[in-house]
């Protein structure tokens, strides 16, 4: 099995996996681009199968992670897909060994991932992380759980999910509007940062 880590010089004649034959989303999928090679000065990486499919996974340092989550110290996991015919056959295993060994590397204290306590098409599958040796550090009263995978002898504040999420909205610990609010409550995961919605970007 032959993965690709794609960087910045790579990434405009590679694809990455989301919509490969759906026209629609060209734009989207530029935007996305554009915005991995922003973030690999800041550590984010994007690994795939070196294959045409759905076959790949996304991972940052947990200070720069783009979801409402505090996990100083720690790998953060984005997207994380395995589909189609490569499913069952090693992939998503060897995936998630490449990020634990990139956290290990890097004196991280594990990897972290956000999943669904409900079956959502565009969440992780927390059930398989639990059986690859995740554990639940936190979870919301809507949706969501916050797991973990430790690394031996590493050590970090255990992450969670941060105080704007309690109470049916996840937002800014600085603050967001109650209107914003409800989309981040909506969308908390999809590739949008708390950021983007202050600064008026959607």
């Amino acid at each position: 099995m032959s993965y690709l880590t794609l960087t910045p010089d790579t990434l405009e004649r590679e694809h990455i996996c989301c919509a490969i034959s759906d026209k629609k989303c060209v734009d989207g999928v530029a935007a996305k681009k554009q915005w991995l090679a922003g973030q690999y000065e800041q550590g984010y990486r994007f690994r795939r199968l070196d294959d045409r499919g759905k076959v790949f996974i996304e991972y940052g340092p947990g200070e720069a992670a783009w979801m409402p989550v505090a996990a100083e110290g720690w790998m953060m996991m984005g997207c994380f897909w395995v589909s189609g015919k490569f499913a069952k056959s090693g992939h998503g295993k060897a995936l998630l060994a490449s990020a634990m060994e990139d956290a290990a590397a890097q004196g991280r204290a594990g990897l972290v991932a956000v999943v669904g306590t409900k079956k959502m098409h565009f969440m992780s599958d927390g059930k398989w992380l639990l059986k690859q040796g995740f554990r639940e550090v936190d979870r919301l009263d809507y949706w969501f759980s916050l797991l973990v995978k430790d690394l031996d002898g590493a050590t970090a504040p255990e992450p969670r999910f941060l105080d704007g999420c309690r109470g049916g909205g996840c937002v800014d610990e600085a603050g967001i509007s109650a209107d914003q609010r409800v989309l981040f409550r909506s969308l908390p995961l999809c590739r949008i940062s708390r950021h983007h919605i202050a600064e008026g970007k959607l």
